[in-house]
């Protein structure tokens, strides 16, 4: 019963981000803009490393981080459209409704990550089978980190309207603040603060963790071990699962 509800909420967000093709070429035309200029703007650069692949791998976290966290979004049209009372008085469990809205957007974003491998591989960047493999992993993992990070923070907005304005506000910061396309091993105090508590922070460093492992610029590029990211995205994943699924659900009693 459980497994068909979560497999059943997936496949309905899967069949709708298939049918907005606007979704699906913005998902894919920006992190090629990101990429190629930035990556092609600062390849000059004296870092001990190709900036290219460096940029690279931070948009590719970073896209399926965000893309799985908007993507839980659809809660809030499905509240407006009055479609979560209708699941959530059906005899399945909050959570298994609230991890199906995750499993859709991350087979969605597994799709957009895939694209965006493909465009590392036409612009060259350089990728093996086990890098490959890691990055498919890496992309699962951060993608589940993201649809939680998404439900904590959507599930104390009451609109729409709301979450288009709150939400830029949360993530665009995490930009600069998580590495993307700057380093970060020598921030400032206070930066380095708010950069310790970005959840995207430990999504690119995982996965730049994977895709360098073994290689010599692994220490000039990853801020933190593998398991450590690891171990603080388990942590928070649960955290941001568990508060979110209980805001979001008394919310919808309280309606």
């Amino acid at each position: 019963m459980e497994l068909h509800a979560i497999i059943a909420i997936a496949y309905r967000d899967v069949l709708k981000f298939l049918r907005d093709r606007i979704r699906i070429v913005s998902t894919l035309v920006f992190p090629a803009v990101f990429i190629i200029i930035l990556g092609n703007s600062f390849s000059g650069l004296n870092t001990g490393y190709d900036f290219m692949v460096y940029v690279f791998t931070g948009v590719y976290a970073q896209n399926l981080f965000q893309s799985t966290s908007l993507g839980i979004i659809s809660l809030i049209e499905d509240r407006e459209n009055d479609f979560s009372q209708e699941i959530f008085v059906s005899p399945i469990s909050r959570y298994s409704i609230i991890f199906g809205k995750i499993a859709g957007e991350t087979a969605i974003s597994m799709l957009q990550g895939l694209a965006i491998i493909l465009l590392g591989l036409l612009i060259s960047v350089p990728m093996s089978v086990s890098q490959f493999l890691g990055l498919m992993q890496a992309g699962l993992i951060v993608c589940l980190f993201g649809g939680s990070f998404g439900v904590v923070v959507l599930a104390n907005l009451k609109s729409q309207r709301a979450a288009n304005q709150i939400f830029p506000f949360i993530i665009l910061p995490q930009f600069f603040l998580a590495g993307i396309f700057n380093p970060i091993s020598d921030l400032p105090p206070y930066l380095e603060v708010l950069s310790r508590i970005s959840p995207m922070r430990y999504a690119v460093d995982l996965t730049r963790a994977i895709y360098y492992n073994g290689q010599p610029e692994y220490p000039l590029v990853v801020q933190d071990s593998l398991w450590v990211n690891m171990g603080i995205i388990v942590i928070l994943f649960f955290i941001f699962l568990i508060a979110g699924t209980m805001i979001f659900v008394r919310s919808e009693k309280n309606r």
